[in-house]
């Protein structure tokens, strides 16, 4: 089923692509693959979802963090490739901004997975990491990066 059905059929709607916000690109071709930049949660009114999860974020929050990043991923293919359908993702590489004591950052992160496998299909199954991480730009509470490959 094409990437654009499943996305309609889940109520979905991609964001407008996020800019740099320092001196790189969000997404680069380098032959068959596509390597995004890392990727923080945006507000829809602006700025980025903040805070330590295991002390001001819940992981269920966070979890929802890591999912609008997945959808920010879309939108940034859509832009550098034009066809969502032409992609397959490879790689995850998922960071919690979380107390010292934090032990489920897989969870956080399959808010990202979860999203992709359930709109790409089998296209977005992917090696991944789920790491800590005791700060991160801005304070976001997930930074996720991600590498495609582009199949036509």
């Amino acid at each position: 089923m094409s990437v654009y059905r499943r996305l309609e059929e889940l109520g979905l709607v991609l964001p407008v692509p996020l800019a740099p916000g320092g001196n790189y690109v969000p997404a680069k071709r380098a032959g068959d693959m596509l390597y995004l930049a890392g990727q923080g949660a945006a507000r829809a009114e602006g700025g980025w979802h903040t805070g330590k999860v295991g002390r001001d974020v819940s992981i269920e929050e966070a979890r929802a963090h890591a999912r609008i990043v997945a959808l920010q991923v879309l939108s940034t293919v859509q832009h550098a490739v034009g066809d969502l359908d032409a992609v397959d993702v490879v790689k995850v590489f998922g960071m919690v901004n979380a107390v010292p004591d934090f032990t489920e950052h897989p969870f956080v992160i399959n808010g990202f997975s979860d999203l992709l496998i359930e709109v790409m299909g089998e296209d977005g199954r992917h090696a991944r990491s789920a790491i800590g991480m005791g700060s991160l730009p801005n304070g976001m509470t997930v930074e996720i990066e991600t590498i495609l490959r582009i199949k036509r």
